[in-house]
């Protein structure tokens, strides 16, 4: 992504110290920015197109801090890649590579996810503390780049410890509750059968998506700091009684909006 990301540097004068990837009906962050500049990913040299709802599709780089915690400049993808719409695993993590040809060493991943853990509810902010990969899928599967990572990274503390103890900080500081959880990752774009989510609750997933871990693969095996916020836009199939709608997950990330706004604005200047 080296001539994507020659590309966005002669797009603005701005120096992202941050990157930011927004899930579904999250996009509300990005127009939060100030001095900002958009790039739509149909622009970027080597960018795939995101097709999911709820995706903007497009690189905003600005500055945030506009609320008194201070400011920092952010790069922010409005919207992200999925498997689901055909990209392959390298693909999907094109935005991740080109956060770190920016220079960016610490990234947070957002998403729309489904709840199984009994004590999560509609609406509620999660933070991700490690994640099981139902995906059959890999974006360091091939030839490795040793310029980017080791053949083998590790993934003991794949979502920072440190970041999640600031975002534990800012979320106590503005009293927004902040359970931790473990994220399943599954392929998609269906939504699970309840038998499934019996499994993956006996299996140890508080969560459950479509995305996110293959950008947490990548941003790894580069060497940067991951930090991962989930969003509960529904409980899992089988646990409210209701079927499952895209429209109530898209509704639903909007209204959480203005709460993940409030708590990224607090942890962000702490993050560099």
């Amino acid at each position: 992504m080296r001539g994507a990301a020659q590309y966005v540097k002669a797009k603005t004068t701005i120096v992202p110290e941050v990157g930011v990837v927004l899930g579904s009906g999250l996009g509300a962050f990005a127009d939060s920015l100030i001095h900002s500049v958009r790039i739509p990913y149909s622009e970027i040299p080597g960018m795939p197109i995101s097709t999911a709802i709820g995706h903007a599709g497009e690189l905003v780089i600005g500055t945030l801090g506009a609320d008194g915690h201070g400011t920092v400049e952010v790069a922010v993808m409005s919207g992200r890649f999925h498997l689901y719409e055909g990209y392959s695993a390298r693909e999907v993590t094109a935005g991740i590579r080109l956060f770190r040809g920016l220079g960016l060493k610490r990234v947070v991943l957002t998403n729309a996810a489904g709840g199984i853990g009994v004590n999560l509810s509609q609406g509620s902010l999660v933070l991700i503390s490690d994640h099981i990969n139902l995906q059959a899928a890999n974006p360091l599967v091939g030839p490795n780049d040793p310029a980017l990572g080791p053949r083998f990274p590790d993934m003991t503390e794949a979502y920072s410890y440190r970041l999640r103890s600031l975002a534990h900080e800012a979320a106590e500081e503005l009293g927004i509750p902040l359970p931790e959880g473990i994220y399943a990752a599954v392929l998609g774009p269906n939504y699970e059968t309840p038998a499934e989510i019996r499994y993956l609750r006996a299996i140890g997933a508080d969560l459950v998506g479509m995305s996110t871990v293959p950008e947490v693969i990548a941003a790894n095996h580069m060497g940067m700091e991951v930090l991962g916020i989930s969003c509960v836009t529904n409980l899992a199939a089988g646990l409210s009684g209701d079927k499952l709608d895209q429209q109530e997950v898209l509704e639903t990330g909007h209204r959480i909006s203005g709460t993940l706004l409030k708590l990224l604005s607090a942890l962000l200047p702490r993050v560099p």
